[in-house]
């Protein structure tokens, strides 16, 4: 068994809902270790757009990394996400972020997730559940980190 973690991700409809779906819909998959709370942000690489709720969780999983991974765009589909364009609004999205310790490099996966030190959505939710990326997060910009806050619910 593998810890994996995933980030999520959704600005259109219900997010908080959409969130809380796929979070079911994962966990599914193996033995969910922890979920975050979901947090709020505005959205990132292309900013005329609904603002984005995010969250990020760990799963105890018995697969390979490309085997959680399309299982993962399955649920994506299943929920409805349709393509629009790169950072563009969705209604979820859902981030292999890492597989244990496996570093990838292919035309199909990437992991670490390129992007995962760069983005305060996703190092304060996975730093709520995993204390490792504390360090990370504060090796961001403040104002950058302070970009996101947890939904008051």
């Amino acid at each position: 068994m593998v810890i994996a973690a995933i980030g999520l991700g959704s600005n259109i409809g219900d997010p908080a809902k959409n969130i809380r779906h796929a979070i079911a819909q994962i966990a599914l998959l193996g033995h969910t270790t922890a979920v975050s709370d979901l947090y709020h942000s505005k959205a990132w690489g292309y900013s005329d757009q609904p603002d984005f709720y995010n969250a990020a969780l760990l799963i105890d999983v018995e697969m390979t990394p490309l085997e959680l991974l399309q299982k993962l765009q399955n649920i994506e589909l299943e929920m409805g996400r349709s393509p629009t364009f790169k950072w563009g609004p969705r209604l979820i999205d859902l981030d292999l972020l890492l597989f244990g310790n496996e570093k990838i490099d292919s035309i199909d996966l990437v992991l670490p997730h390129p992007f995962l030190y760069e983005r305060a959505f996703v190092l304060k939710p996975l730093a709520q559940i995993d204390s490792s990326f504390s360090g990370a997060l504060e090796q961001l910009p403040q104002d950058v980190a302070d970009g996101v806050q947890p939904v008051r619910q």
